[in-house]
């Protein structure tokens, strides 16, 4: 019975039509192994490994085939999808029974009934690197031009895998400064009701505020809160 595939036309433009901002990045990165899966003419499972600040975690994956041996890699800090993610290389490992690469990995890879491997390392930006990882039960599983198709393939996963990160960073970063926003005018409203209660300066007022962070092992932008909410709460006190 052969293996029904997706063509990979079909596949790279299912992932010009991700619209980042209605779908969440780890949507994102499940969508491009499934899709990675689709397209290769061997049967064969995908791993998406994403690596941030020196810590590398399996992002999206298509089978638990995998999960052992990609830990283990994560644990040792080496093995071909780290190796691949570092260098953006494309690492295949035609026959793990002869492969001497990765010694403390191809064993167990072995006893988990992985055969023969790819990775290829997905530059997305210098915070983060990832690696697409291609795993099959039958050694020689991937011919030259089975890794072309998967090499193309991985070249536009980068691109929306870039994309989703991006979005996923900026998002993060309104809400950071939606956050920033509403601490400084919450300490500009105590800093006005010190200055009225107490006649003193905005620099006074502002000092006031941080001794008493200080003292009270809190933020400023809590202590602020703090004395905002009791005099709106004598204010509304009959």
């Amino acid at each position: 019975m052969s293996h029904p595939t997706t063509d990979p036309a079909d596949a790279f433009a299912e992932l010009g039509r991700i619209k980042l901002g209605e779908v969440g990045l780890d949507d994102v990165l499940q969508h491009v192994a499934e899709l990675a899966k689709r397209v290769l003419p061997t049967p064969a499972e995908v791993w998406v490994t994403l690596v941030r600040g020196g810590t590398a975690h399996t992002a999206a994956s298509t089978h638990d085939l995998a999960r052992h041996i990609n830990e283990r890699q994560y644990t040792q800090g080496r093995g071909p999808c780290l190796d691949a993610a570092a260098s953006g290389d494309i690492l295949p490992g035609p026959d793990l029974a002869t492969e001497d690469r990765w010694p403390d990995w191809t064993e167990p890879g072995l006893k988990t009934g992985v055969a023969s491997s790819v990775s290829i390392g997905l530059p997305i930006q210098e915070a983060v690197i990832g690696a697409l990882n291609v795993y099959t039960r039958t050694p020689h599983a991937f011919d030259d031009d089975t890794i072309t198709v998967l090499e193309t393939f991985a070249a536009y996963a980068a691109v929306a895998l870039a994309n989703a990160h991006l979005y996923d960073s900026t998002a993060t970063l309104v809400k950071q400064m939606q956050e920033a926003m509403a601490s400084r005018v919450t300490i500009e409203q105590a800093k006005g009701i010190l200055m009225a209660d107490r006649h003193c300066t905005p620099t006074e007022a502002i000092a006031i505020l941080t001794k008493v962070s200080q003292d009270s092992d809190r933020t400023v932008r809590d202590v602020a809160q703090a004395l905002v909410d009791r005099v709106a709460g004598e204010q509304s006190t009959p």
